[in-house]
């Protein structure tokens, strides 16, 4: 993406989560971070009008619009191979970790690691005792957010394969984006 455009990214049938990152154009190694983000915005879940930073506190993306109720996760990592075989996974199961390095690899690039993403339509709730819980997404068909490139980026998006846990409902389906 160039700097001042816009992704929407569409939960075409809802309850899908999409794994979200973002590189620096001229450097992978300054990426999207949640880690960042969260004291930047004193809250744990980004707002319209909130910007993600870069593990070098540099905004890389903003949320622009989310016709969503809002409910977004920063805390959990991308699913990988590990996470599968302790949900008692035997054999190959997609992730994605793995969907990440595959898209970079297709237009000829490698990751340095993979940063936390930002997890769109995750329904993560923190209780009072500190548990997390993975919820199902209360996101609708058709709901969508946009993000707008504050500096030039490459963005990954990964429609979470879980199929474990009720993380997309215990069915993963197809989202949508653009570049407006």
């Amino acid at each position: 993406m160039n700097q001042g455009q816009t992704l929407q990214v569409i939960n075409t049938h809802g309850k899908q989560v999409v794994d979200t990152w973002a590189f620096n154009l001229g450097d992978l190694r300054e990426a999207m971070s949640m880690e960042h983000s969260r004291p930047f915005w004193l809250k744990l879940n980004p707002r319209e009008g909130d910007s993600l930073l870069t593990n070098k506190r540099r905004r890389i993306l903003t949320l622009v619009e989310d016709t969503t109720p809002g409910i977004h996760d920063t805390l959990v990592a991308a699913c990988d191979p590990t996470r599968y075989v302790q949900l008692g996974v035997v054999g190959h199961h997609a992730s994605c970790n793995e969907n990440l390095f595959l898209a970079l690899e297709a237009i000829g690039l490698v990751a340095p690691d993979t940063p936390s993403p930002l997890n769109l339509f995750m329904n993560v709730p923190v209780h009072e005792d500190g548990r997390i819980e993975f919820a199902e997404p209360v996101s609708k068909p058709g709901q969508y957010v946009c993000l707008k490139a504050e500096m030039d980026a490459i963005v990954v998006l990964s429609a979470c394969p879980q199929d474990v846990t009720a993380v997309n409902g215990m069915r993963p389906q197809d989202v949508h984006y653009c570049i407006l």
